[in-house]
């Protein structure tokens, strides 16, 4: 089936949401919504926290957020990225409200701000403690609501479509290259349709399911990078992922895992070895309330040292009745695990928690593909450089999301749909034998990724992982030549993908920088001399 939409938008997190809303609004067309579950799923739903934006003029302003940011990303940020953000992020703010978005106010109405690590003023704005949930709600009835908009729930983009798909080779240095749509797989018919469009936007979110354990839903297997990639885009700065690092460790639950909040370490809690042995004092005068990421790096260091699945937070000399009253949620949910942590200790291991890098894109968010725009976690604007200063991934969706609404608006009737695009081929057919080793393979991406690619990496660790996820490659891209696509040997394909470019742009940086920790090269770059 051939579906014809003037702005096809894949992902429906704050992203791609933003933008659809901006896109119909322009009256330039019909806007397709595609979500690989159901619309509320996407990972915007999962931030606690808040979205930045100075908001106080009187105690804040854009240089001081400017500044915050660029320390935070240790120095690799793009200036422009930064200045765009920081500076349109009112605007995206208000646009928010407009939409039905409610933020937590003062009595005097206006807005109450928190502060969060790095920052060096108050400047989140949040709804309680379920921001991006908040975010999420307020978008998904704005875009319910929009007669221009279709919602294809459980739909998966399979593929950009590109010149390649009309026999013409297309290699990183062909120039010109351009976006006509996507293959989308139909859950209803299981066939895979090909939908032209006249703009393209990629804001499938991140990809912290190529790990064992992480605080995104399972659905985020990197599948617009991986998508972009093969379509010969450019995808930078994939080595920078930030690790929470204390998620519960419980194996039937790591995509999404459950974040024990570092207000617990604040309260008074000890990490420890399973034995009882503390540790942190190897690592940082701070003990246990070190920076994360130093934190992070010492419980791999200690996992790998022991051979052990997970490290232990002890609150069990706090008084009880304070514990509960101070962390209910956290004590319900161990509670329903077995484990009382007035008495017993809490099994706490790190987890892929964000994505710095993807599909790099300009000012406008124009990937280096003619009609393809990417927003969101998947793409790699140069706000975030080594690390992502504490709620800057929201408002950077909105931003971004308006800057590529403006752009692709003001271009669109440049662009017609190129009605010689092939339908896709499905023959071939799955047996349940080639089900198990999709999940197997799957799980071995997760492995390698986690033990070998993690927090703390090495030379000998990435060449290792480098040569498993070739080995695993070869097999996958065989295997899907000669089977019916399906969502889960998609994901796989796609999982590998990611899993290669994180290990790829791990080893050509020869330096500790930002998120990137190798033992091999142990100083900071600032640090070589």
């Amino acid at each position: 089936m051939i579906r014809k939409f003037d702005f096809l938008v894949i992902g429906s997190g704050v992203a791609g949401m933003s933008y659809a809303l901006q896109a119909a609004a322009s009256g330039k067309g019909k806007v397709a919504l595609v979500c690989k579950t159901q619309i509320e799923e996407a990972n915007t739903a999962k931030a606690q926290g808040g979205i930045a934006s100075v908001t106080n003029l009187k105690e804040d302003d854009f240089q001081k957020h400017i500044h915050d940011t660029l320390i935070a990303g240790d120095y690799i940020s793009d200036p422009s990225a930064v200045e765009q953000v920081v500076k349109k992020a009112p605007e995206g703010i208000k646009r928010l409200v407009e939409w039905g978005v409610n933020f937590d106010k003062q009595e005097d109405g206006s807005f109450d701000l928190h502060r969060e690590g790095g920052h060096s003023e108050f400047r989140i704005l949040h709804h309680a403690d379920d921001t991006g949930f908040e975010i999420q709600r307020g978008l998904i009835e704005a875009v319910r609501r929009h007669p221009d908009i279709v919602v294809l729930e459980n739909h998966f983009a399979v593929e950009i479509i590109t010149q390649h798909h009309l026999g013409i080779e297309v290699t990183r240095r062909t120039p010109d290259i351009e976006c006509f749509g996507a293959y989308i797989l139909d859950p209803d018919t299981r066939k895979i349709d090909t939908f032209l469009s006249r703009v393209t936007v990629l804001c499938t979110g991140g990809c912290g399911a190529v790990y064992t354990t992480t605080t995104n839903p399972e659905i985020a297997t990197g599948d617009g990078i991986a998508m972009a990639y093969r379509a010969k885009a450019t995808v930078r700065d994939m080595e920078f992922i930030q690790f929470h690092p204390t998620a519960l460790f419980h194996p039937g639950e790591s995509h999404p895992a459950y974040l024990i909040t570092e207000a617990m370490r604040g309260y008074g809690g000890i990490l420890r070895l399973p034995n009882g042995e503390e540790f942190m004092q190897k690592y940082d005068r701070r003990l246990s309330l070190a920076p994360r990421d130093i934190v992070a790096r010492a419980i791999d260091k200690e996992m790998k040292i022991h051979g052990l699945d997970h490290v232990c937070l002890d609150v069990t000399h706090k008084d009880p009745e304070e514990t509960k009253h101070h962390f209910p949620n956290i004590y319900q949910k161990c509670l329903s695990l077995g484990i009382d942590i007035t008495k017993q200790y809490i099994p706490v291991v790190p987890c892929a928690h964000y994505l710095c890098g993807g599909i790099k894109v300009d000012l406008n968010a124009c990937s280096s593909i003619k009609r393809l725009y990417a927003i969101g976690e998947c793409a790699c604007t140069g706000l975030h450089g080594g690390n992502r200063l504490a709620s800057n991934s929201l408002i950077e969706a909105v931003v971004y999301a308006d800057t590529a609404a403006a752009h692709s608006i003001a271009h669109i009737d440049d662009y017609a749909f190129n009605t010689d695009v092939p339908e896709w081929n499905d023959e071939g057919t799955m047996s349940n034998e080639e089900k198990v080793l999709i999940a197997q393979d799957a799980k071995e991406v997760e492995q390698i990724m986690s033990k070998y690619v993690g927090i703390v990496r090495s030379d000998l660790r990435l060449k290792r992982a480098w040569t498993r996820l070739d080995l695993l490659y070869e097999e996958t891209e065989e295997l899907f030549k000669r089977v019916k696509a399906t969502r889960d040997i998609c994901e796989l394909r796609n999982m590998i993908n990611v899993g290669y470019l994180i290990t790829r742009q791990a080893m050509e940086r020869k330096e500790s920088r930002g998120l990137h920790y190798t033992i091999d090269y142990p100083k900071h770059a600032y640090d070589q001399n």
